[in-house]
């Protein structure tokens, strides 16, 4: 069955930190390019980085851009999206997606086939 899973959200204070994980089954996530979604209450799904499948270049939305890095443990099939000095606009849930028809980083959404269920991130004091 393929599925992606994520975990690691949670409540946590401003400046503080998390790592979301996205642990596939079911597929090899090394072949597939991966990107991270978030979408808070009222507010579009926005994107917020993403790790190609070929040479592993990366991208992230200016919004979290030396905060936040994505990263692979291909061993554990998994992708990593390690959140630093967290503020309060990064609540939200965070969905990870994964697609093999494109080998570079995309960020359009429709492009991506499979998808996780989200996992809450809140920061709050």
């Amino acid at each position: 069955q393929v599925q992606l899973v994520e975990s690691g959200g949670g409540l946590v204070q401003p400046g503080g930190s998390l790592r979301l994980s996205c642990e596939a089954s079911g597929f090899t996530l090394d072949d597939y390019t991966v990107g991270w979604f978030r979408q808070a209450p009222g507010k579009e799904r926005e994107a917020v980085s993403c790790i190609s499948s070929s040479d592993g270049s990366t991208y992230y939305a200016d919004s979290v851009k030396g905060r936040f890095a994505i990263s692979r443990h291909n061993a554990k099939n998994t992708v990593y999206l390690q959140m630093n000095n967290l503020k309060p606009e990064d609540t939200a849930i965070y969905y990870c997606a994964a697609t093999a028809r494109f080998k570079a980083v995309t960020m359009r959404a429709p492009l991506y086939d499979y998808w996780g269920q989200g996992t809450q991130v809140t920061v709050s004091s």
